[in-house]
Parts: C-alpha cells; sequence; structure tokens
C-alpha cells in the first residue's frame, strides 16, 4: 500500500505500490488487506498483524531518511534508537467502518500529491547530494522540505495501512 518512486530501466519513473520495499512492504500490504477485512467485519485490527505493520513502518521511516541525506548514522533494522521516528498512537477500540471500506477512494488525492512531492523530492535530495560534496552541509531548506516530504507520505501511508482513522492533513507539519 505504500507509494513509492522507482527508476526502472526503459519504464523511467514509475509508481510503485507495498511489495517496492522488499519482502517487508509485501508482508505489510498483505497485513493491511487481512486488516482491512478484518476491521469491517469485527470492527477492530488483529493486534499481531497491527504490531507488524507498526514494525514496517518504523523501519520504513529510519531507511527513507538516511536514503534521502536526512541522517548520517546508518539505521537499526530492529527496533534500536535512531534520530528519525515514529510515533502512533493506538486506534480507538471501535473502528470508523465506513472509513475503513472507503479508505483507498478518500486516499486518492493525497497519493497523487505524495506521488509528485516524491518526484520533487528526489531531485532535491541529488541537489543536496552535490551541495554535501561540494560545501559539507545540506541545504537548510531542502532539509526542511525532505523532512516534510517524508511526514507527509509517513502520514498517508500509516493511514492507507490502516493505523489510524484519521484523515491524514495536507501539510508538511
Amino acid at each position: 500500500m505504500a507509494v513509492t518512486v522507482a527508476w526502472r530501466e526503459g519504464t523511467g519513473l514509475t509508481p510503485s505500490w507495498g511489495a517496492s520495499t522488499g519482502l517487508l512492504g509485501a508482508v505489510a500490504a498483505v497485513s493491511a488487506l487481512i486488516a482491512w477485512f478484518a476491521i469491517l467485519f469485527t470492527g477492530a485490527s488483529p493486534e499481531g498483524l497491527r504490531t507488524l505493520v507498526v514494525y514496517y513502518l518504523r523501519w520504513r521511516v529510519r531507511a527513507s531518511a538516511y536514503a534521502a541525506l536526512l541522517r548520517d548514522e546508518y539505521p537499526p533494522f530492529g527496533e534500536g534508537v535512531y534520530a528519525a521516528w515514529l510515533t502512533l498512537r493506538s486506534p480507538q477500540a471501535e473502528r470508523n467502518r465506513l472509513s475503513v471500506a472507503l479508505r483507498p477512494i478518500l486516499a486518492v488525492p493525497h497519493i497523487i500529491i505524495v506521488w509528485a512531492l516524491g518526484v520533487v523530492w528526489m531531485a532535491t535530495t541529488v541537489i543536496a547530494w552535490f551541495s554535501i560534496l561540494l560545501n559539507g552541509s545540506y541545504p537548510p531548506t531542502l532539509y526542511r522540505f525532505g523532512v516534510g516530504v517524508l511526514r507527509w507520505t509517513t502520514r498517508v501511508e500509516a493511514y492507507l495501512l490502516f493505523l489510524h482513522d484519521d484523515y491524514p492533513p495536507f501539510s508538511f507539519e
């Protein structure tokens, strides 16, 4: 369910879903699909699936921060301490079934915007890379933009992975 932008030989920039984040991303996407059915029929998400998807999303935040040059230290794969982190509150006991049922449709505006921001973020990361090589520092404006896009993307991904029912704001904050 995660929106990522990948460069593939002969196809250029293409948006891709979940499995592009490797095996863990594919497992998270399948877990979200199972959770979708569970929430629709029972009103609650299985706790084990939620724990797995939260683990994936925390890893993804750390890995994305490192890959986008927002952090220099290599991220831990497990639940280690890292400067980029994700905090999620548990959803209410009774989930909003209508919101969950319509979630793929409700998220379309965010998906489009996050995809476009991802393309721009890739370009600004390349510019930042050259700046780091030449000046030794990440330009502050590009850094704030990258952090903002990572926040927005993570909120949308958490929404699509059924980790919460609050519609994500259209915001970098």
